[in-house]
């Protein structure tokens, strides 16, 4: 596979998985404490990966949880934000700026801040109440996620056969490798036929919204400089669908959860417009040893795991190296 380590890549899946008992000790330590409200804190990637666990939270429970943009929290606040608020965060570098000023915002509010980082002397690490540590550079977080909110929900009651999903969580790192093996052709034909495409229009929903939003900001604009749409399944009729051409290039992220069938529908009506549509389905991978009322939870682990290796192949043949910026983290601002 082009530019996969798999080695590597699975000791840094095997490093999230490892974190469970420290998660649910963290948990039940908190429910013991109290708490009235979680909040999700995040910036660009890490603010649109704590989506589908807000979706999770307002599905399943009654528990007030929030998604939150770093910055705009710092500046402006929540009501929800006091000494009974776990504030969770999540950083690859450990070092993103919003996110340390939101820490100190939160703190300074007397929340209790819980913060998911690979390094453990990054910033973001030394800044929060209780910090747990992957290998450097795991990436995505959707494992611990999984594990600290089902974790909550469960104790509240509202999560069933939580240890047996946990418990499963740990063929993750071998279900991976095989999900990345079975979409390197996928991948390589799709970029391949893109090549010289400058524009892309996205379209996902459910817990695969946070992520098409993801994909199409920090990927293919931040790292690969093309231009993109990017648009909710059930927002599509109501305004993005008239970009539509007949050449545009349309990409569907489908997952397995109740929101399934909106993006069928944009599915369906795109394939009327447009001859340049693909569609990456979760449905497609075989996810050995996950049990079929669990699939829907991994859809935006399994869509990451399949999109990078869309995203190395583009890489290559539009000979744009993913790290290359103009900008961010380059200029100041």
């Amino acid at each position: 596979m082009l530019k996969f380590n798999e080695a590597e890549f699975a000791a840094q899946a095997e490093s999230l998985v490892a974190l469970r008992p420290q998660i649910e000790e963290l948990v039940d330590r908190l429910v013991e404490e109290g708490y009235d409200n979680v909040l999700l804190v995040g910036a660009g990637g890490t603010y649109a990966q704590m989506w589908p666990y807000e979706h999770l939270a307002r599905r399943t429970s009654k528990l007030p949880v929030r998604a939150a943009i770093a910055a705009e929290l710092a500046v402006s606040g929540d009501t929800l934000l006091g000494e009974r608020t776990i504030a969770v965060f999540t950083s690859v570098s450990g070092t993103t700026e919003d996110s340390l000023s939101a820490i100190e915002h939160c703190k300074s509010r007397g929340a209790h801040t819980v913060g998911f980082t690979g390094i453990a002397d990054s910033p973001v690490a030394q800044k929060v109440d209780t910090a747990l540590i992957s290998a450097p550079k795991a990436w995505p977080f959707d494992i611990q996620m999984l594990l600290f909110m089902g974790r909550l929900l469960d104790r509240r009651g509202e999560f069933e056969g939580y240890e047996r999903l946990a418990d499963e969580l740990a063929v993750v790192p071998r279900v991976l490798v095989d999900v990345s093996r079975q979409a390197e052709p996928v991948a390589e034909a799709f970029a391949k036929a893109h090549k010289d495409n400058d524009y892309h229009f996205l379209i996902g929903g459910g817990n695969l919204w946070g992520f098409t939003y993801l994909y199409s900001m920090c990927i293919l604009e931040e790292m690969q400089w093309l231009r993109t749409t990017r648009v909710h399944s059930a927002e599509f009729f109501h305004g993005s669908l008239e970009l539509l051409e007949e050449d545009t290039s349309v990409i569907l992220f489908q997952g397995e959860d109740e929101t399934r069938a909106l993006t069928d529908r944009a599915e369906a009506f795109a394939k009327r417009v447009s001859k340049d549509v693909t569609v990456f389905d979760t449905r497609d991978y075989a996810l050995e040893g996950i049990s079929p009322e669990f699939r829907g939870l991994l859809a935006p682990l399994v869509m990451d795991t399949v999109l990078d290796r869309v995203s190395k192949h583009l890489e290559r043949v539009r000979d744009h190296s993913l790290d290359l910026r103009r900008y961010y983290r380059v200029m100041d601002y």
